[in-house]
């Protein structure tokens, strides 16, 4: 049985304990957001040494973390650094976007090296092996796209972004209105040029019920990819993008119905005016299904900055109600990120997603706060750099000017005329005894 199917039936499994004492919140409550579909376990039956993590209504707001190869970079050594930085830095997932090199391998040994859940776009693989194969992209063939969606799920990738609520009334639509940018998703732009070249439907719409299937052996969690998302501010909330989202929410009821896990991907580039709207009009065409959003950046003109653009966009999200945060990193539209770029990408998510977690209410997010604020009050350096968020960074800038010519309980912006220190003498109780 899947986790929707056993939580459906009053059972409370091992995963559903294991996420529910990392949430802080009861197994029943794990298990009847499960039951409900507005939480899911990313956990694929064949990975038995992993971890599981729970995403949706009433928990922390997650941070994945793509890595992998592209053509013009192969190396797996690379990839597997920025898993262990990603790690490190506190994502809570992965996600193998590989474009080259032995894709099959670099999966697997990504597999191997987190317990963290891993997901894939197995579309990619499709396409770049169908131009090796017949030398086009537009050649694959159906049955292509399900050996490697198959594949994916029996190697033990937990989460699989699929392009599935994308079809010629969408298309059809987007090529009526215009746009400024078409389509930037790259799964989405493979199988539209596949469609448009056929003539035929999209395979992973018309056969839908083939994904599902796939997905539920292995408990798989359908992430269905926002194939329509917006790729600049100007062409946020237009019709294509909404007529996807009606379409990925009438998905959502066929897997749900099927016992099958699912969550929604959204966009994108979203002006902050758009945001709020945007995440309660896919809540509730999807009937609260987990929202994952693509940052979202609310800006198009800052490259090299967009990993603040997304958290801004993406703590703005998660207070609205998304449950999902993929990182972005300064490399964003320039290249291929390093792991310093993972790095900097992780951390920037984390904290759109906390602060998102304060606004929602997410139980022990306003404690972590508090417990800054007293150590900050108490001029207790040592415990703001336990609780600091990146500890790395907060003691490098520290350690980079320490005070000259005051005492250790401040810092060199204000020295001795710290104001909880000079205040703390009028009101009687010294900064350092709170």
């Amino acid at each position: 049985m899947t986790q929707l199917e056993m939580a459906r039936q009053g059972i409370i499994s091992k995963e559903m304990e294991y996420v529910a004492a990392k949430e802080k919140v009861s197994p029943e409550f794990i298990r009847q957001g499960v039951a409900e579909g507005t939480i899911v376990i990313l956990k694929n039956k064949n990975r038995k040494d992993s971890n599981p993590v729970a995403i949706g209504k009433g928990l922390r707001t997650k941070v994945n973390a793509s890595v992998g190869t592209s053509p013009d970079s192969t190396s797996l050594e690379l990839e597997l650094e920025k898993l262990q930085v990603a790690e490190k830095a506190g994502a809570d997932t992965i996600m193998d976007l590989s474009t080259g090199g032995d894709i099959n391998g670099i999966r697997k040994e990504i597999l191997a090296k987190t317990k963290l859940p891993v997901g894939s776009v197995p579309i990619y693989q499709t396409a770049i092996e169908a131009i090796a194969k017949y030398g086009s992209i537009v050649e694959m063939k159906a049955e292509d796209i399900f050996a490697t969606i198959e594949a994916h799920a029996a190697d033990g990738i937990d989460f699989m972004a699929i392009h599935c609520a994308l079809n010629f009334d969408v298309v059809n639509r987007l090529k009526k209105q215009g746009r400024t940018m078409d389509i930037v998703s790259r799964g989405g732009a493979f199988l539209t040029g596949w469609m448009l070249h056929n003539q035929a439907e999209n395979p992973l719409y018309t056969q839908f019920d083939r994904l599902l299937e796939i997905a539920k052996k292995y408990d798989v969690v359908l992430s269905i990819g926002d194939a329509i998302r917006p790729g600049c501010i100007d062409d946020s909330l237009d019709r294509a993008q909404v007529q996807g989202l009606i379409i990925a929410g009438e998905l959502v009821d066929r897997a749900r119905e099927y016992g099958v896990q699912v969550m929604i991907e959204g966009p994108g580039h979203v002006p902050v005016h758009h945001i709020h709207s945007t995440i309660q009009l896919q809540k509730e065409l999807s009937n609260q299904a987990p929202y994952f959003v693509l940052g979202t950046l609310v800006t198009d003109i800052a490259p090299g900055y967009d990993h603040i653009t997304s958290a801004i966009g993406g703590a703005l999200a998660s207070a609205a109600g998304a449950d999902f945060i993929c990182y972005v990193t300064p490399a964003e539209h320039l290249r291929l990120p390093t792991a310093a770029d993972v790095r900097e990408g992780v951390i920037a998510a984390r904290i759109a997603a906390h602060a998102g977690d304060l606004a929602k209410g997410v139980k022990g997010a306003a404690e972590w706060d508090l417990a800054m604020a007293r150590a900050r009050k108490s001029l207790n350096w040592e415990e703001q750099m336990v609780v600091a968020i990146d500890r790395e960074r907060a003691e490098k800038i520290r350690s980079e000017r320490a005070p000259l010519n005051s005492s250790d309980d401040v810092c060199t912006m204000c020295g001795d005329y710290c104001a909880m220190k000079v205040v703390s003498q009028y009101l009687g109780v010294p900064a350092g005894e709170c």
